[in-house]
């Protein structure tokens, strides 16, 4: 059985505070914390969840990955933005353009996300989450197409984005130049596997279309840390 996108996991120094940061900007319900960190739980059972796991590991230049958050309208993107603000998040300057409609923000642990103007025709039908848009090649896309068996949904001018056949969230790639890697990236992929499925061998199906194991990474087990081809770190694990 293919690897399922369980979670979107965020390292964070304050994962609770983090989490009721994102829960209140998203409407996600917590779930019980746990020594896996804490999490929130998507409305729908079929889609992702966010977990957030204690790191102590400093921030190292921008994050490769960001959400983009839809707007309907113009008063609900405002509305959007007033709410992250309230709940402790702020504007952040990446160098966008005044003539650009959507507005960049952080969150309280200073991770980059978008709020995307009403109109956006990419990312319609999508759902709040429209996408977590990447920095990468499109031999990661392509990857993670493979990876997932989600389709590609936009593969051009080395820009890819894969999307669940379910629909929902795209995950997107926005081609070259990628930004060096700079330490342990502070979002990442967790799949998991049926409880009766060998773990073995996924991950053997994984490194044949172009995952890599870390040098003196995690063998193998019940959860086995990999490399996809941009160098970004996920994790595979068997559902408990």
């Amino acid at each position: 059985m293919t690897s399922q996108l369980f979670a979107i996991c965020f390292n964070a120094t304050r994962p609770s505070d983090l989490a009721r940061f994102w829960s209140g900007v998203l409407g996600w319900e917590p779930a019980d914390a746990s020594d896996d960190g804490v999490v929130i739980l998507p409305p729908d059972a079929a889609g992702f969840r966010i977990r957030f796991l204690p790191s102590r590991e400093p921030r190292t230049g921008r994050n490769r990955a960001h959400f983009d958050l839809t707007s309907a309208t113009p008063e609900e993107q405002r509305r959007t933005v007033a709410r992250v603000l309230e709940l402790g998040g702020e504007h952040i300057d990446v160098g966008q353009l005044p003539e650009e409609g959507h507005v960049v923000l952080a969150d309280p642990d200073g991770n980059e996300f978008c709020v995307i103007e009403a109109g956006n025709k990419f990312l319609a039908d999508t759902g709040f989450i429209g996408a977590l848009a990447c920095d990468g090649t499109r031999e990661v896309g392509c990857f993670w197409s493979e990876a997932l068996r989600w389709p590609l949904v936009w593969d051009q001018d080395q820009e890819t984005a894969i999307q669940s056949p379910s629909g929902g969230t795209k995950i997107t790639w926005g081609g070259p130049p990628v930004a060096p890697k700079t330490g342990t990236n502070r979002l990442f992929f967790e799949l998991s596997l049926a409880a009766d499925t060998a773990l073995e061998a996924e991950v053997d199906r994984l490194v044949s279309l172009g995952a890599t194991h870390p040098a003196g990474g995690e063998g193998h087990g019940e959860r086995v840390l990999l490399l996809d081809p941009d160098g970004n770190e996920f994790v595979v694990r068997r559902d408990r």
